[in-house]
C-alpha cells in the first residue's frame, strides 16, 4: 500500500494533483482544502490511501495522517465508499467530524451531500466510540484568492452532481457574504446551503 508521497507538484486539477516521485507522476484525488495547500513546482508531502477496485487503482491524498485515518474509518460503515468519505472530509474538518460523531450531532453530519438522517445516525452509532482513538493535529490551509476559490468550489460541486448554474449562484452568494473565506469554508457553506434546498 502507498501510505504517503513526497515530491514535486507537477499540476493541480479541480479534484486532484499530480505529484512526481522519482520520475513517476502520481495522480492523487484530494479535497479542495488539501489542494489549496499545494503549489505547482514546489515540493509537497501527502498522507495517502490507495483504494483498489477490479477496474481501478485510485490514490487519495490528505494534508495529514489524521484526515487519512478518518477517511478509512468512515468506509467501515455500510454504504460509505471512498467518494462519499472524501466528500465528508471536504465539508467537515477532522476536528469537526470527530466532534459530530462523538456527540451524535446529526445536523452537522447531514450537511454532507449523500448523507441523510439515517446514514448520519448509522455513522454516529458505529463510529462514536472509535473517533476518540484518532489523535488530531490540524493543518493550516493557504488562502487562495477569491477567483481561485470560486472556480475550485464550483467544480467540486459540479463533481458532486450539482448543476453548474446552481453551483455558481450558491458560491457567489457565499462569497458575497464572506469574500475572504478560504476554499474549504466556501465549500462547506455552499454544501450546507444546497443541502437545505434539496
Amino acid at each position: 500500500m502507498i501510505s504517503s508521497v513526497r515530491g514535486t507538484v507537477a499540476s493541480i486539477g479541480l479534484d486532484h494533483a499530480v505529484v512526481e516521485v522519482g520520475g513517476v507522476g502520481f495522480a492523487v484525488q484530494a479535497t479542495p482544502h488539501t489542494l489549496a495547500t499545494l503549489r505547482r513546482g514546489e515540493e509537497a508531502a501527502l498522507a495517502t490511501a490507495l483504494v483498489v477496485r477490479e477496474d481501478s487503482l485510485t490514490l487519495f491524498g490528505f494534508a495529514d495522517i489524521e484526515a487519512r485515518d478518518l477517511f478509512w474509518l468512515l468506509q467501515t460503515v455500510s454504504g460509505i465508499g471512498p467518494r462519499l468519505a472524501l466528500a465528508t472530509l471536504a465539508v467537515l474538518e477532522p476536528a469537526q467530524l470527530r466532534a459530530a460523531l462523538a456527540d451524535s450531532n446529526i445536523t452537522v453530519l447531514t450537511q454532507v451531500p449523500g448523507i441523510g438522517r439515517k446514514g448520519a445516525e448509522r455513522l454516529s452509532i458505529e463510529l462514536r466510540d472509535k473517533v476518540g482513538a484518532l489523535a488530531g493535529a490540524g493543518d493550516a490551509p493557504v488562502a487562495p484568492v477569491a477567483g481561485q476559490v470560486r472556480g475550485s468550489v464550483v467544480e467540486a460541486l459540479v463533481g458532486l452532481g450539482f448543476p453548474v448554474k446552481q453551483a455558481e449562484q450558491t458560491v457567489d452568494t457565499v462569497l458575497a457574504a464572506d469574500a475572504g473565506a478560504d476554499t474549504a469554508a466556501v465549500l462547506r457553506q455552499s454544501l450546507a446551503t444546497l443541502g437545505r434546498k434539496r
